[in-house]
């Protein structure tokens, strides 16, 4: 019997990684099947225990619950659509290691600031059994493999899609230069008189002139600004400049990091702004590591603990004296790769997947990483080479690339859930 995680838990494992409240399925004698998938069925308690989830989840964003029939549906549909991936999964041999899900609960626990043992104490406070919630996480793990084999390799970006992505006015915006900045605002309350008009603008130079000097801007905001953002040392965030009210869209561009401007009158008071930091533009010096690496990928015929021994094997042979490139030609399953001895080449670390950039940046210039796993398959990589080089075009045809892969994984994501449900053979028993 397949469950997958919640939607509640889900955000845990795809970037948001909140703790949300779940509830315990009662296990009765009364338990019946509720939909026949395939090979597989969907249980009472399985859609009674979502349907909890479900709801503790919109209570708590403070939206009005639809109608008792129409939830229903719709939990059970995401019940069978999940149900329908965990087979094809199972089929493909997609298998978790207890070491890549400890990894995973780990992770979850680390970002959520807490130790495994808190994790699991607030896990219990919320109903859930830490094992429930590690065989979730498992679960969804296994569907975000399955949609990586399925879906994401066959989405493809041609290079003239970037190069009129990056033409348009929409791809301009997108990959404009953007600015973490900071603001003091001494406040001008409407209609005020030209007395005080004078006073706040005193106020305002008397403060830019601490910090040209060399005041702490942070501390300045805290004890000096009017703004709600004041006790966050005045911190605003990233913003383009195109998202910045008038003169500050047009003058943000020559302010150096670390650099301050001077106050500016605007509806609300006097505004002096911080440039903490800058990304993107038309200046980017990135490092690159040079870098190749064998690939082998689990399949209907080879489980993946099968390709985990078969890379430890390629690993011991390297080790033992036998040439990367020649065994890369032999076994490699990345044909991007594969005929140039596995060789990537130069590449941007922000391009790979996180399991492949952490293990790559781990490992010395000249030595060879143990086999480790990603989202594609097993890897065994060598780091030739390491440099510092101004990528600003490349960069900025990756982050093209990237918005156009996202867009095109999306729809082609759920043109697949589609036609996965509508191939499934599917019978409602509620």
């Amino acid at each position: 019997m397949k469950t997958t995680l919640c939607n509640a838990l889900r955000p845990l494992m795809l970037g948001a990684l909140l703790i949300s409240s779940f509830a315990r399925a009662d296990v009765t004698p009364l338990d019946r099947v509720v939909a026949i998938v395939d090979n597989d069925v969907v249980m009472q308690s399985q859609l009674d225990q979502r349907l909890r989830e479900v709801r503790q989840t919109i209570q708590k964003r403070g939206a009005p619950l639809p109608p008792e029939h129409v939830l229903t549906q719709q939990v059970l549909e995401r019940l069978i659509i999940e149900d329908i991936q965990l087979q094809i999964g199972e089929r493909s041999g997609i298998r978790i290691t207890d070491e890549e899900l400890n990894q995973a609960m780990g992770t979850i626990a680390q970002r959520n600031h807490m130790t495994l043992d808190q994790f699991q104490a607030a896990l219990t406070r919320d109903g859930l059994s830490y094992d429930d919630a590690r065989e979730q996480v498992r679960r969804e793990m296994v569907i975000s493999r399955v949609r990586q084999r399925r879906v994401a390799e066959r989405v493809q970006v041609s290079e003239q899609e970037v190069q009129n992505f990056l033409a348009s006015d929409l791809g301009k915006i997108q990959l404009s230069e953007e600015y973490r900045l900071a603001n003091i605002l001494i406040p001008v309350p409407d209609g005020a008189s030209s007395q005080t008009l004078q006073a706040a603008g005193k106020q305002a130079q008397d403060i830019y002139q601490q910090l040209k000097q060399g005041a702490d801007f942070n501390q300045l905001a805290i004890s000096r600004s009017a703004g709600d953002n004041a006790l966050e040392g005045g911190e605003i965030g990233w913003r383009k400049a195109a998202q910045l009210p008038s003169p500050f869209d047009s003058m943000i561009s020559s302010i150096a990091v670390g650099d301050v401007t001077e106050p500016v009158r605007t509806p609300g008071g006097f505004i002096i702004l911080k440039v903490e930091e800058k990304r993107g533009g038309s200046k980017m010096v990135r490092d690159e590591v040079h870098v190749r690496h064998i690939l082998l990928k689990p399949s209907e015929i080879r489980s993946d603990e099968e390709t985990q021994k078969l890379a430890q094997k390629l690993y011991d042979r390297i080790k033992s004296g036998e040439d990367f490139g020649t065994l890369a030609k032999q076994f490699s399953e990345d044909p991007g790769s594969a005929l140039h001895g596995g060789d990537l080449n130069w590449i941007d670390p922000e391009a790979l997947v996180p399991e492949f950039r952490e293990v790559m940046n781990n490992t010395p210039q000249g030595q060879l990483s143990k086999p480790f796993r990603s989202p594609f398959g097993w890897h065994v990589l060598e780091v030739l080479g390491r440099r510092a080089t101004d990528s600003s075009d490349k960069f900025r045809e990756q982050q093209a690339a990237q918005v156009l892969r996202n867009r095109k994984y999306d729809e082609e994501l759920q043109a697949w859930l589609r036609q996965i449900r509508d191939e499934a053979y599917v019978e409602i028993k509620l």
